[in-house]
């Protein structure tokens, strides 16, 4: 089924999951360098490394599970369609990136820099929990413990990160 922009519900489905999958990923990181106190560049780079090697890992996941799955390499257009999925996930990390930026021009402190990209990382797993299930045909109830169930895996992580690095 394809909805009012051409996007069909497959399609669909993996952006919402690669969105999870480098949101979660994000978060970790972030939470990780605030016990480190790094630089605003190094908070950046690390960042971006990290964001980098989950996208890469997650387009040869898909490379190799079609090439299981169908005995044959992606075409071209599904090659395309992978790449597309994997780096539209990007949208999700805009914000930690801004605000690293403005800790590298010295208006923020990294520290505040990271709190606030945690803040925005876990409100992003909201947001993406929300555009998973404002269309479907459930109770509002049953919608409500999908994007709690989010917020409290998010915090989870925080909860996790923190205890680990003693922050």
């Amino acid at each position: 089924m394809i909805d009012e922009r051409g996007i069909s519900r497959e399609h669909r489905a993996e952006l919402l999951k690669e969105r999870v999958y480098i949101t979660f990923t994000a978060l970790a990181v972030v939470l990780a360098l605030r016990s480190h106190h790094p630089t605003a560049d190094e908070a950046a780079v690390t960042l971006l490394i990290a964001v980098t090697g989950t996208l890469l890992a997650v387009f040869v996941a898909d490379v190799v599970s079609h090439i299981a799955v169908h005995a044959a390499l992606p075409m071209r257009s599904e090659l395309r369609q992978m790449l597309r999925v994997v780096f539209g996930a990007l949208g999700s990390l805009l914000l930690p990136f801004v605000f690293l930026a403005l800790a590298a021009g010295e208006v923020w402190k990294v520290e505040a820099a990271l709190r606030a990209s945690t803040i925005a990382l876990v409100s992003a797993l909201i947001a993406i929990g929300y555009g998973a299930v404002r269309r479907v045909r459930l109770p509002l109830w049953q919608k409500l413990i999908v994007l709690f169930a989010e917020f409290a895996l998010g915090a989870a992580v925080v909860a996790v990160e923190l205890l680990a690095h003693g922050a």
